[in-house]
């Protein structure tokens, strides 16, 4: 439970707060046409006068979601509240009238405690869980889930989440990159978060990885992926012998320059070996902003090169769509699963007052042909959708049909363009 206030007056400074911090902060106010002084008005009233805590922050976060913007939110420091993937390091598929877990990150509190894919979701906390209201859970809690398991079982699985890290953007910690060789093989890299600004770690395991499975054939196992720092440089390097452009950020302020040029904005090209590297980048970013360019590293040829695949489904989002979109225009890989989730804006916090903070998106990315993946996503090449009776079976079937897609060669495209 936070501290919250429950003065209306003083709700009334946060709902004041928010509004102006939307309106200055917010990447694109014209997005998707929404009239946002219309809309703060019509829920203002309701708004202010809410009778418990999380009455007004579950109204305030309806407010937000009328932005229709990705990476923007309303909670409390003391006790964020954040969706499954952040939270408990799960996702969720909507089968029938139940929550299925799809994704379970191995090192997240959904893991630790027993869950799989296809389980399924019957209460949160005592409450019935079922569509369309999707679950979120708060930062520092202990909450018991009712699940039914493969065999029909019903149980009662007790989640302890641990104190968000960071207030300005809480989020769960997972198991760093895993790696394995499959039948024929074929090496198998799963990735459920490139963590840390820069992602020096993440990208000393990747280049493990690389290593250690010395293969010809690889399937790169994004699914559930959601995002986070510049590590993905490293995957989306290792696709491509040679420096080729990625994509680029930009602010609202630079887009709007007079005579603004991707070809002119600071580059990210190189992810630095030692965490001393990072002082020049922190300093050269500093005075030159959130807008940059980003090209791959040239680490040069691989073995699998023309011979991959990457796994995504609705749940792979922000950096981890940045490697999908790179792989995609450029012929470099084959892409297998479902949409990805459409979810680029780069996002910062904001304190509104008494402890409180609005996440905003405030830089948008765009592919290098000036694509814009922002509630667009990424289109597999080879549809294979979430089969949770199968998984319930023990049989992914996403992951077999990546496994397809290499041993077939289809992995080698020609890029169009």
């Amino acid at each position: 439970m936070t501290s919250a206030p429950f003065n209306q007056e003083i709700r009334e400074k946060v709902f004041s707060k928010v509004v102006e911090t939307v309106a200055e902060k917010l990447y694109d106010p014209a997005l998707n046409g929404v009239d946002w002084p219309k809309i703060t008005e019509e829920r203002s009233t309701g708004i202010v006068s809410s009778e418990s805590t999380e009455q007004f922050e579950r109204r305030m976060n309806e407010l937000i979601r009328e932005l229709r913007v990705s990476h923007a939110g309303f909670f409390h420091e003391s006790q964020p509240r954040a969706t499954a993937k952040v939270s408990i390091g799960a996702t969720f598929n909507n089968e029938s009238d139940r929550w299925v877990f799809q994704d379970v990150h191995a090192g997240g509190p959904a893991h630790a405690a027993g869950l799989v894919p296809g389980n399924i979701l019957l209460a949160v906390a005592g409450k019935d869980a079922a569509p369309p209201e999707i679950p979120s859970f708060a930062m520092g809690e202990s909450v018991a889930l009712d699940v039914e398991r493969a065999n029909g079982a019903r149980e009662r699985v007790q989640i302890l989440i641990p104190v968000a890290k960071n207030k300005k953007h809480p989020v769960v910690s997972l198991d760093p990159p895993s790696w394995k060789r499959l039948a024929d093989g074929i090496g198998y890299l799963k990735i459920a978060l490139f963590p840390g600004i820069v992602g020096i770690d993440v990208a000393r395991d990747i280049d493990r990885a690389v290593c250690e499975l010395d293969c010809e054939r690889l399937v790169i196992d994004l699914r559930g992926n959601a995002g986070g720092g510049m590590g993905s440089l490293r995957v989306m390097s290792y696709l491509t012998p040679d420096r080729l452009p990625v994509g680029y950020s930009v602010t609202r302020k630079d887009l709007d320059r007079p005579g603004f040029r991707k070809d002119r904005l600071p580059t990210f090209e190189r992810i630095p070996d030692l965490k001393l590297g990072l002082l020049p980048l922190m300093i050269r970013f500093a005075i030159r902003g959130r807008s940059v360019a980003v090209f791959t590293e040239a680490k040069g040829a691989q073995r699998f090169h023309g011979r991959v695949a990457i796994l995504v489904n609705e749940h792979t989002a922000s950096s981890s769509e940045m490697v999908t979109a790179f792989a995609s225009e450029n012929g470099l890989a084959t892409v297998v699963g479902s949409r990805t989730a459409g979810r680029l804006l780069g996002s910062d916090s904001f304190r509104v007052g008494y402890g409180y903070r609005l996440a905003l998106p405030v830089v948008e990315y765009r592919t290098w042909r000036d694509v814009r993946l922002e509630k667009n996503g990424v289109a597999p090449d080879i549809e294979a959708p979430f089969d949770a009776k199968a998984q319930r079976e023990g049989v992914d079937t996403q992951l077999d049909a990546a496994i397809a897609a290499v041993q077939a060669g289809a992995a080698q495209r020609i890029a169009t363009g």
